[in-house]
């Protein structure tokens, strides 16, 4: 249970508070100073502890510094004479909340419940923290080189806020699975989470499945039907490959964005939504900026905390990890004890993976069919290392923009495939009509 230091001078006034954080799961304690706030706080630790500005022996501010210092320790400050200053004061020593006198009851107790909350994930996160340092393990996500747990540290710094949250990085580097950390972590984690590739619906149907339509807005609408920004609404939306939305439906989400509110196609009713928005990109967002696929104000509306992931050849050692990792869900799921030879793991290390983490998975896998019981260099077929071949294979220059580090790996991945346009999508993580718009691309330039 948590335990919650009610401080202020009118007892009546602590004994209603009281009540209310009982009701919402806490165990109470209070003090009338700031002498006794500081006896209680050197006999017992304390979760939450609600301040009053004004007190006998001096301002209630005067106690944020000491109670900022105790680890884990929540402040929320309550006042019947407010004034902006104060309320930027105790915001500024890193108060969680500021509330007002007479209390607003319902306010109360979703403060209340909100400092149990983020107790909790606070915890969680610890919790992820400490298994992942030893495991290298983070929710559904495996690797423990450093570039990863930057982006572990990263995921649980934004994960408790509601902040915009734009995913960049190679196709197959587990975007999806960076959104759904972030969700998991997060406030919304009961809530909807619903992910949309933009690159792989025609662009007359995806302002529909976006935002929904009305009944006769066009040629097949025969019936009412709500979009994803309605059914997805005090939860999660998901928009991978965001470069690859029309730039004329990037005008409204725009719109949807900065206003909370969305309108149906053929409609002309607001309808209010509360969706956090997390996007993702395989290709530089800028270089689309400067290509005219992406707004610029559209970007710095997703743009609001970046996290961009390394791809798989600069994860030192998290080859082997997971490909360790996903022998132990094939051999667990077919009741078999197949092992890697001694030379397809360091094949594994030393292949620069074009396809990253999901065309590591497939590998691993076609091995695993391949194999009697043990997966060797011929089970794997994984081909001459691109990364030395002279005429550059999927490996990137320093100075080399992301737009070329990505042709380079689509050009690679389609050699590696033999042309197999199919199994390249496959392992890109891309769909077939992304593939053909680059190569359509490459094939003018």
């Amino acid at each position: 249970m948590l335990h919650a230091l009610l401080i202020d001078d009118d007892e009546d006034f602590l004994s209603g508070l009281a009540e209310i954080a009982r009701e919402e799961g806490f165990a109470v304690a209070v003090a009338t100073s700031i002498q006794e706030t500081r006896e209680h706080l050197a006999r017992e630790s304390v979760d939450v502890a609600l301040v009053d500005l004004g007190l006998p022996d001096g301002l209630g501010t005067d106690l944020l510094q000491e109670l900022k210092e105790l680890p884990g320790t929540d402040v929320i400050i309550v006042s019947g004479r407010a004034t902006v200053d104060s309320a930027i004061e105790a915001l500024r020593f890193g108060a969680l909340d500021y509330l007002t006198k007479p209390l607003d009851t319902n306010r109360l107790r979703a403060v209340l419940a909100n400092a149990a909350r983020v107790r909790g994930l606070r915890e969680e996160v610890g919790t992820l923290r400490t298994e992942l340092r030893k495991l290298g393990v983070f929710g559904r996500m495996v690797g423990s080189s450093p570039r990863m747990q930057d982006v572990y540290d990263l995921i649980a710094r934004v994960a408790p806020t509601s902040a915009t949250v734009l995913i960049t990085g190679e196709s197959g580097t587990g975007k999806e699975l960076v959104a759904q950390a972030i969700v998991e972590l997060g406030p919304r984690r009961h809530k909807p989470f619903l992910p949309l590739d933009c690159g792989s619906i025609p662009p007359t149907l995806i302002e529909s499945e976006l935002f929904g339509h009305e009944r006769g807005s066009f040629t097949g609408a025969g019936q009412q039907r709500r979009g994803l920004f309605e059914r997805a609404s005090g939860g999660t939306l998901f928009l991978d490959e965001i470069t690859e939305m029309p730039i004329e439906l990037q005008v409204k989400l725009l719109r949807v964005l900065e206003s909370g509110m969305v309108t149906r196609v053929g409609g002309d009713v607001p309808i209010p939504v509360n969706v956090r928005l997390i996007s993702a990109s395989n290709r530089q967002p800028r270089d689309a900026i400067r290509s005219k696929q992406l707004r610029e104000d559209l970007f710095y509306r997703l743009n609001v905390f970046p996290i961009g992931l390394p791809p798989l050849r600069d994860r030192e050692g998290d080859a082997v990890v997971l490909a360790e990792v996903f022998l132990k869900a094939l051999n667990e799921s077919d009741g078999t004890t197949k092992r890697f030879s001694s030379g397809a793991l360091e094949r594994i290390q030393t292949y620069p993976w074009p396809g990253n983490v999901r065309e590591l998975k497939n590998e691993i896998q076609r091995g695993f069919i391949m194999s009697d019981g043990m997966i060797d260099l011929d089970s794997l077929k994984l081909g001459p290392n691109l990364s030395s071949q002279p005429d550059g294979g999927s490996s990137s220059d320093v100075g080399d923009s992301l737009d070329e580090s990505e042709r380079r790996l689509i050009l690679a991945t389609l050699e590696h495939c033999g042309g197999d346009k199919k199994r390249a999508v496959e392992m890109l993580g891309i769909s077939l009509k992304t593939l053909y718009n680059r190569l359509n691309q490459y094939a003018a330039s």
